[in-house]
């Protein structure tokens, strides 16, 4: 086998070459650059590595999608349990009339 070394010189045309990204990116993603605790980083990584495949970088966009899907879903049972209730106690209190003498 041969030992690896430099590559020799090639001349190589570059007048069609483009910057870039290698890769389209996938619809509905946007490539970021975003400062993780090393924490939340060790965490999902050590999950992928326990589960021996995956991705880390996807679990924490499921995680984030799941947060924000469990926060709609809150805020909507607080609406209907609002609407259903009715006033807030406070609000029906401020607006009793006084008791007359």
């Amino acid at each position: 086998m041969k030992k690896g070394g430099a590559e020799t010189y090639r001349d190589i045309d570059l007048t069609r070459a483009r910057r870039g990204a290698v890769t389209k990116a996938e619809a509905g993603k946007t490539k970021i650059s975003i400062r993780l605790d090393n924490r939340v980083l060790d965490h999902f990584r050590s999950v992928v590595e326990n589960a021996g495949e995956g991705n880390y970088q996807t679990l924490i966009n499921d995680a984030l999608v799941t947060y924000i899907q469990q926060k709609s879903l809150l805020n909507a049972v607080r609406q209907v349990v609002s609407e259903d209730v009715g006033e807030p106690r406070a609000a029906r209190q401020g607006a009793r009339k006084p008791r007359q003498r």
